[in-house]
């Protein structure tokens, strides 16, 4: 069963893509693709809403999702967030890796 997150931080003049910037640039991203269990951490600019970065952030399993958010990486992706002074929306997907669809 695998766990994918979009999350939506929004902010104002920048900061939004400063932070996904910072994300990049001081390595705690790459840290977070790491991390076992990790099947994919890409930030993205969303074509409508201007001043918000997306983040898709997709596990393998509920407990590799959990263990992150207990890292090291989670205090420093908050610590940035606040930083930036950013707020988030959040949506989470959960696929059971066993169903079939036969439609597909």
């Amino acid at each position: 069963m695998s766990v994918t997150t979009n999350i939506y931080y929004k902010g104002e003049n920048g900061s939004a893509k400063a932070f996904a910037e910072k994300m990049i640039s001081s390595e705690v991203a790459e840290e977070t693709r790491k991390e076992q269990g990790n099947l994919r951490y890409e930030y993205s600019e969303p074509l409508e809403g201007k001043e918000a970065i997306l983040l898709i952030d997709s596990w393998g399993n509920q407990e590799s999702f959990g263990k992150h958010h207990k890292s090291a990486a989670v205090n420093k992706i908050m610590e940035l967030r606040n930083k930036h002074n950013l707020h988030m929306k959040t949506e989470e997907f959960i696929v059971d890796n066993n169903d079939q669809d036969k439609n597909i």
